[in-house]
């Protein structure tokens, strides 16, 4: 008897590491069980082993597809939950982030009170975040990456992944204002002048913590300028002398302003007048 139990006891350590291995007769994609086995026949840990090796040898995709086995297969197991986590992981790695979002969504929803809950949200926001394009296209991912990533940070403020998200924000919204400041530096070349300010306005009033803000000021002192919109370009100038005055966006446009005769002062009653207010009374930045 006890050489029976030994002899059932190797051949299944064959047959799994043959799973592991990928031998026998596996399909063209790497992804069956071998010896035309079903894949019912392995356990959830077998199956999340082969995803692991999988893993291991950069098959990013062959391993998602294993993971999402033992979820199928076993969706009540105690491994689950931790393949479905995996598979987000996987799929993140192989750039498929659709797929990678479905799932982490899908931990979400399923597990929002585990321990990898943070990190699901994590995963779901850097897969609008590795997507956030050049400049110059669109920037409805960067939006979404904007969103995703506030989620961690408010629903998950003492995890490790608050941090890397607050930092990856900062970087996502300094990525918008960059948008806001190429369009209105293509309207401002063209001598649309007022476009040009809507645009610069936009940055000033809404991305001032960006490393934007002191070139908008500046190209706000040049289209006021060349409207002949003295009050408004002295403004910006005294803006920007309160707290850029180290800057080359200040020299720029001390010299522009001087040039004519113009001091660097709050003058009018204009939007920048408001802001320059606020900025004397601590309110601003």
């Amino acid at each position: 008897m006890v050489g029976g139990t030994t002899r059932k006891t190797g051949i299944a350590a064959v047959l799994v590491t043959c799973f592991l291995a990928s031998c026998g007769d596996g399909g063209p994609d790497g992804r069956s069980a071998p010896n035309g086995q079903p894949m019912e026949s392995f356990t959830a840990e077998q199956i999340f082993e082969r995803g692991e090796f999988e893993l291991n040898r950069s098959k990013e995709d062959d391993a998602a597809f294993f993971f999402s086995e033992v979820e199928r297969l076993y969706p009540y197991s105690d491994l689950a939950k931790r393949a479905l986590i995996m598979q987000a992981y996987a799929y993140h790695k192989d750039k498929d982030y659709e797929n990678s979002r479905a799932a982490a969504q899908r931990y979400i929803d399923f597990y929002p009170l585990e321990d990898d809950a943070a990190y699901a949200q994590y995963l779901l926001a850097l897969s609008y975040y590795d997507q956030i394009e050049e400049v110059g296209r669109d920037q409805g991912l960067t939006f979404q990456a904007l969103q995703s990533l506030r989620a961690v940070i408010e629903r998950y403020p003492d995890s490790e992944y608050a941090r890397s998200s607050i930092l990856k924000f900062d970087l996502a919204f300094d990525h918008l204002a960059g948008k806001e400041m190429e369009i209105g530096r293509y309207y401002l070349k063209r001598e649309h002048y007022a476009a040009a300010i809507n645009r610069f306005r936009v940055v000033v009033e809404d991305f001032q913590t960006t490393t934007h803000t002191a070139e908008a000021l500046h190209r706000l002192v040049e289209s006021y300028l060349s409207l002949g919109l003295t009050d408004e370009a002295q403004t910006a100038g005294a803006i920007l002398g309160y707290n850029y005055q180290s800057t080359e966006w200040y020299e720029d446009s001390y010299k522009l302003l001087t040039g004519r005769g113009l001091e660097l002062e709050a003058a009018g009653d204009s939007w920048l007048r408001q802001i320059y207010r606020q900025m004397i009374k601590g309110q601003w930045l």
